[in-house]
């Protein structure tokens, strides 16, 4: 008997307080699940509800959720949009996972996978995935039964980063050009470090790179606006894929953003603000793919100033980081998870668990 092809669900949430990067690994881990002609749907507590044109813009489905992940009444929902999509897998990311509800997901027949990029909690048999480069092994409790897809070989690029990493392949001329892309939970770095950028008369132009949504967005643009041509806040994809191509260094927080534009070849300057990009940071570092000039809050304009002049000064430098990060990431960790959950997913045991479940 042909098992039917059951859709993904992703249960994560994009809010302020939470974080939008485990929303925006979902969205680069269910691209590679459609081109393995896999149906998406995103059941999602959003702030702001402008999120869900994003969700929708990749071709997923989105139901919103009136319950933020792991809040009373959580379980219930997500059980049954499993039911209702009859979900051959779920994708759990966030803050607000928990082992009760993958245990919950786990004995309806549905395959838990877990995006989980902090390692502070034991997880029932599942596929963890940590698309970053750092914690280890070592570090992730999973129960027997499990499986663990970490490091580089797994780091989640989207296709418009991947696309332009032939086309970077040289570095563009001079004047130097500074790509400020400090990630989806960005605060103040953006806007203060662009400041400081501009004080460098050896930086000509400044592209920042951020989402509408972005809490300081209205900053960014006006300071734009005062900096003239100097200043320019891309938003868009298309806008984002032509930058990418001409910067000559980018300043990043060590977090998934930061891997991707490793993936082109873009050498990095690293001011982490979070204990789980630190050691990200810390390891791209290690691979000689970028600088790290430590903690956010301990790096001020002088250390900055150093850094990159350090960096613009010596073309050998930014040819070795740009080599180190290319050979480091090579932008199907996508793909690989999904290989991986394609593998589980038909298995006799697994295959039989989905007869049953559409039997019943």
């Amino acid at each position: 008997m042909e098992v039917k092809r059951g859709p993904i669900l992703f249960r994560c949430d994009g809010t302020l307080d939470g974080g939008w990067e485990p929303l925006y690994h979902c969205l680069s881990l269910a691209a590679a699940m459609q081109r393995r002609r896999r149906g998406t749907h995103f059941f999602s507590y959003l702030e702001p509800l402008s999120l869900a044109q994003v969700i929708h813009r990749g071709n997923n489905d989105w139901t919103p959720s009136e319950i933020k992940a792991g809040d009373p009444g959580d379980i219930e929902a997500t059980l049954a949009q499993v039911r209702r999509i009859d979900a051959a897998a779920v994708v759990f990311a966030g803050k607000g996972i928990n082992d009760e509800l993958v245990r919950a997901v786990s004995r309806t027949g549905a395959k838990a996978v877990v995006i989980d990029t902090e390692a502070g909690q034991t997880l029932p048999p599942s596929i963890v995935v940590n698309p970053l480069l750092a914690p280890g092994n070592k570090a992730f409790k999973v129960e027997r039964g499990g499986q663990l897809l970490l490091g580089r070989k797994f780091a989640l690029v989207r296709g418009l980063f991947r696309r332009q990493r032939t086309i970077r392949a040289v570095e563009q001329p001079g004047p130097f050009r500074a790509l400020v892309a400090f990630g989806d939970d960005d605060v103040d770095q953006a806007y203060e470090r662009t400041q400081q950028l501009l004080e460098l008369p050896a930086v000509d132009k400044i592209s920042i790179a951020c989402r509408t949504h972005h809490p300081r967005y209205h900053d960014l643009k006006d300071l734009a606006d005062e900096a003239r041509s100097r200043v320019e806040v891309v938003t868009e994809p298309k806008e984002l894929m032509t930058r990418l191509v001409r910067s000559h260094f980018a300043l990043t927080s060590g977090d998934a953003w930061s891997l991707e534009i490793a993936c082109v070849g873009i050498p990095q300057l690293l001011l982490p603000t979070k204990h789980m990009h630190v050691l990200n940071a810390k390891r791209m570092d290690d691979e000689g793919a970028a600088t790290f000039l430590g903690a956010s809050a301990d790096v001020d304009f002088k250390n900055l100033a150093e850094a990159v002049s350090v960096v613009l000064e010596d073309p050998m430098e930014r040819l070795g980081m740009t080599r180190c990060a290319r050979n480091l990431i090579d932008g199907r960790g996508g793909d690989r998870v999904v290989n991986g959950l394609e593998i589980v997913l038909h298995t006799p045991a697994a295959r039989k668990a989905v007869e049953l479940r559409i039997a019943a």
